[in-house]
């Protein structure tokens, strides 16, 4: 049987279209030659330059691909994506698993690792899981490198609105004073240089004089030192005891007083006592007048035993 040439400009025809079709399924991740596929979906708000074709793992091994991304049509959800993936792996895991992109290379490349759950209802073809984002290196850094900048930033607005205020403040008069200022307390600085070493000098002429001083201060107080010891010796507690009894005798004595008790405490209480010392005293020293003008009524002295004639008041008229 001779073979025509359409017929075999049909076949490469026919073959060409077969590994066209299988190549373009092939770069979207569906393999024509295994079968029925297990596809899932999960939806992210970005993707992170996740594409089709990009591998689909578990546990590090690679059980897929991804199918298709698209937009969701839901009105609700409107700008966020829904990832088609598929796992051609019979593994089996729950609804409750995660499906996650992460940086599979330092390039940049993006890929779609499923954690896998065994808690709950077993997935099925057509479910959609939990999407997540693993922030990679360069993600986290410009995480922490933006809140630096934004400090950074206020540091250097304060800043400059300080060297602002500083220029409003120090203008030429403040900037004269404060050299001023300076130049002022560069010679004090030199003036108590001057002093310092005056002090010095002075200390060091008088050293003979201050160990003298010192010698007779540390003297003395040795002294002062026996003197105590002396005093201590001397038995000061006991005397201080007797004087303290002795007071105590006193307080006694003057509160008998105050008292009326005894021959003294009644002279001093006793009013009658006192006014009747007080006319005996007259008496006293009426009778005392008497004698003295009139010293024969009392006494009468005979040498040869003369009789007596009696007392006779002297007549007062002379």
């Amino acid at each position: 049987m001779k073979i025509t040439r359409e017929f075999k400009t049909g076949v490469v025809a026919v073959i060409v279209l077969a590994l066209f079709v299988w190549g373009y399924n092939f770069l979207k991740g569906l393999n024509l030659f295994d079968g029925p596929l297990n596809t899932y979906f999960t939806e992210y708000s970005n993707v992170q330059g996740l594409n089709t074709a990009s591998v689909v793992t578990i546990n590090g091994v690679e059980v897929g691909k991804v199918i298709a991304i698209k937009f969701n049509k839901n009105p609700e959800k409107r700008g966020r994506l829904i990832v088609e993936f598929s796992v051609e792996n019979d593994f089996e895991f729950s609804k409750n698993s995660i499906a996650k992109i992460y940086s599979a290379s330092l390039m940049g490349g993006k890929s779609l690792a499923v954690v896998p759950s065994f808690e709950g209802e077993t997935a099925k073809s057509g479910d959609f899981l939990t999407g997540e984002i693993e922030s990679d290196i360069f993600s986290s850094v410009t995480e922490k490198l933006n809140p630096l900048q934004a400090k950074v930033e206020n540091v250097i607005v304060s800043a400059d609105s300080l060297m602002t205020g500083l220029t409003d403040v120090l203008d030429m008069k403040s900037r004269e004073n404060l050299k001023n200022s300076i130049a002022q307390l560069n010679s004090t600085i030199s003036n108590f240089n001057s002093a310092s070493a005056s002090i010095n000098s002075l200390l060091k002429d008088n050293e003979a004089k201050l160990n003298n001083t010192l010698s007779n201060a540390e003297l003395l107080s040795g002294n002062l030192a026996k003197i105590s010891d002396s005093l201590v010796n001397a038995n000061i507690g006991s005397t201080v005891k007797n004087l303290e009894n002795t007071v105590k005798d006193i307080n006694q004595i003057l509160t008998n007083l105050e008292a009326g008790n005894g021959t003294l405490g009644k002279l001093l209480n006793d009013e009658a006592m006192y006014t009747n010392l007080t006319n005996a005293s007259k008496e006293l020293e009426e009778l005392l007048r008497e004698m003295k003008l009139y010293p024969k009524r009392f006494v009468h002295f005979s040498l040869f035993g003369k009789k007596d004639k009696g007392y006779k008041p002297e007549s007062s008229e002379k």
